[in-house]
């Protein structure tokens, strides 16, 4: 168990994927994505394991994700995931994303 303190100082985020690049030193497979968190945090990269179930690339653009946007800066490879996108991974490691069911601003923060 965790007080609720320790939860608060996790700060979640929404954002706006507005680029997705294929990440081909990653040891699992990955993307690169650019993700838009508003005009406070601005545009951030994160590198995600979410090549199942989103074979397709393009169907990420412009979709909205929830991620940790407080942690440390993490070196993958060549790369430097700056937010852990949040997903839900499943028994076939296919790891869809977590979502808001509606449109809202970049930047707000969960509660």
């Amino acid at each position: 168990m965790i007080e609720f303190a320790e939860f608060d100082a996790v700060e979640m985020r929404v954002g706006t994927i507005v680029d997705v690049r294929e990440f081909p030193e990653a040891h699992k497979p990955a993307y690169k994505l650019s993700i838009d968190f508003g005009p406070e945090l601005g545009v951030k990269n994160s590198s995600a394991r979410i090549t199942r179930p989103y074979e397709d690339m393009q169907e990420l653009r412009g979709k909205q994700v929830v991620a940790v946007t407080n942690l440390s800066p993490r070196q993958v490879g060549p790369f430097v995931s700056e937010v852990l996108v949040l997903g839900i991974e499943l028994e076939d490691q296919s790891v869809p994303l977590i979502v808001p069911d509606k449109d809202v601003p970049n930047g707000l923060r969960v509660s």
